[in-house]
């Protein structure tokens, strides 16, 4: 018989996570949950304690997707928990791995209006992949193993999950014959092989295709050697998306994203890559591609059949479906090296005239001269995250290619960006983490640059304070006549990030960003507060994305939806 003496149920928890190689985790302290907090930070797993749940979450999120591993969040009961539902829904869109723990009330006051009582699991469970209250001390670590596997996508694409553990059961102790090392342990990674009558038919297309296109998301992110094998063997175009982006070298002769719309207009073979067909790729509709034929390639099956069918659908490993197509297959790069040349003379074209943009009708300067200071730095290893709406159309083309890149994602979740460059920032605390956002995704997060300061996290916010929610305000503007809502002011953001213990500087003309960009690396945590115009309508808001046509995200792809239903 065991000598050992029973574990608490939040050693356990604390344990579990340790085991599996959990060094860091983000929450907000409550009492539902102080018995992990308390026993996570004995274990000496760093504890980054924030100003509000979602940007727990929002850094959890940041951390999995930089890391690989998986990011865990804590909040406390009630408002704790539902402070969370933006951030968790942002990391469900985006398909990324995580666990919230929350807390709730004790078993003895349930159905007795007690504090913070509320049905979280209920609130979560149309964002989670799992949301459960575990209320067995004696299957909790089961069940935290069940979660962490569904997290990871075991039994469906990866995503959040949600578990609460009553504060009651926390306390309850566990005996030792009951904690298996299975429930502890990491369990290894999946490999599983495609088909090889699917390679030879995939191979058998890009033999065939004359315009023949890859573009990756979220589940190429773990194979980008495998993925530059499969690209130099096809000869196709390669296109990124922010969920890609930074996987293929920008020097590679397959990128050419300077000329997306083209590509997706004469496009005859379309190469998914663990990629959802979303509204930034047109649905996949014929409208925005009308000449291609599909080859889906996932690890999770919800990246296979979204909008349209492959010819081919591929489940599985995606670094070994890659490596076993690179093995076989054999295209024309022709016409990839026709797009290849017009993208360099484009992209480069636009990165030059980036410091000479004019400033706007109100003579304040235009956002493009943030990105032409940064690309006056060195970003190799840096980690830049956009933040915003009308901003965030600026980013995608400013921002240099060889820095990681993060975004709002395709939930347009702005206030991701201070939580996201402090997860940056921890992880990864030898390269810059730069956020670059507008004045009202700023606002949302704000008080984190405190985080920052508490937290040693050696951040650069550059605010782009046009004193507006832009886009919508160009929106109502154009299409409505009448500005209402949506104008803010020129507040004094480098003031407000003193008083929250950070360096603070205004920049008001272009001439000032380069200097003051320097100064803000050496004394980071630091904001620049960039004074810009309200002037300068994004290639978003120009294309309509403010105005939420019928059919398609962008006006352009919408106006070909329509004709085509008319035939």
């Amino acid at each position: 018989m065991s000598e050992e003496p029973p574990s608490a149920v939040a050693e356990l928890v604390a344990r579990f996570l340790y085991e599996r190689g959990v060094r860091r985790v983000f929450g907000l302290q409550g009492g539902h949950i102080q018995p992990i907090w308390d026993r996570l930070a004995r274990l000496g797993v760093a504890i980054v304690d924030v100003r509000d749940e979602a940007a727990a979450v929002h850094m959890a999120h940041a951390h999995s997707e930089l890391t690989g591993e998986i990011g865990i969040a804590l909040a406390t009961a009630g408002p704790g928990v539902t402070n969370t539902v933006t951030a968790v829904a942002n990391a469900s869109v985006s398909r990324v791995p995580l666990i919230l723990l929350g807390g709730c009330p004790p078993r003895p006051q349930a159905n007795k209006h007690p504090l913070q009582d509320i049905p979280h699991t209920e609130i979560l469970r149309p964002v989670t992949r799992q949301s459960r209250t575990l209320r067995v001390a004696d299957e909790v670590l089961r069940e935290l193993d069940e979660g962490w596997a569904r997290a990871t996508g075991d039994a469906t694409e990866p995503g959040p999950v949600y578990l609460e553990i009553p504060t009651d059961v926390l306390r309850e102790t566990v005996p030792p014959a009951v904690v298996l090392d299975e429930y502890l342990r990491l369990p290894p990674a999946r490999r599983s092989r495609p088909h090889p009558d699917d390679v030879a038919a995939v191979a058998a297309l890009v033999a065939a295709a004359r315009r023949p296109v890859v573009i990756t998301g979220r589940g190429a992110r773990r194979a980008p050697e495998a993925l530059v094998r499969f690209l130099d063997a096809s000869g196709a175009a390669y296109l990124d998306t922010q969920e890609g982006r930074g996987l293929v070298p920008q020097e590679h002769p397959a990128v050419v994203g300077a000329l997306r719309s083209r590509v997706m207009r004469d496009a005859d073979l379309v190469v998914t890559v663990g990629r959802q067909l979303d509204y930034q790729l047109g649905f996949g509709s014929p409208a925005a591609f009308p000449q291609a034929r599909w080859v889906r390639i996932a690890d999770s099956a919800g990246e296979l059949y979204d909008n349209r069918r492959g010819e081919v659908e591929i489940l599985a490993d995606v670094g070994s479906t890659l490596d076993e197509l690179a093995a076989v297959v054999s295209g024309d790069p022709a016409w990839r090296d026709e797009l290849r040349a017009a993208h360099l003379e484009r992209s480069s074209g636009y990165r030059e005239k980036l410091a000479a943009t004019p400033p706007g009708a109100d003579g304040r300067m235009h956002p493009n001269h943030i990105f032409a200071a940064l690309a006056e730095l060195d970003l190799d290893g840096a980690t830049v995250v956009a933040d915003g709406g009308d901003l965030l159309s600026f980013a995608r083309l400013g921002v240099p290619p060889q820095a990681r890149y993060l975004d709002a994602g395709a939930f347009g979740c702005l206030g991701v960006g201070v939580p996201f460059a402090i997860a940056a920032a921890l992880a990864n605390p030898d390269s810059p983490a730069i956020t670059v956002t507008g004045d009202g995704a700023f606002g949302i997060n704000a008080m984190e640059v405190n985080t920052a300061v508490r937290h040693g996290a050696p951040i650069v916010v550059i605010v782009s304070n046009n004193a507006a929610w832009n886009i919508e305000r160009y929106d109502q503007a154009e299409n409505y006549g009448l500005v209402v809502g949506t104008d803010l002011e020129h507040n004094d953001y480098a003031a407000l990030a003193e008083a929250l213990g950070a360096h603070g500087e205004r920049v008001t003309e272009p001439g000032q960003l380069p200097d003051a960009l320097k100064r803000a690396l050496a004394n980071a945590p630091a904001v620049i507060d960039v004074v810009t115009s309200r002037d300068a309508p994004s290639p978003d808001a120009g294309k309509g994305l403010g105005w939420v046509p019928d059919h398609q995200a962008l006006t352009p792809w919408n106006d070909a939806e329509i004709e085509r239903r008319k035939q």
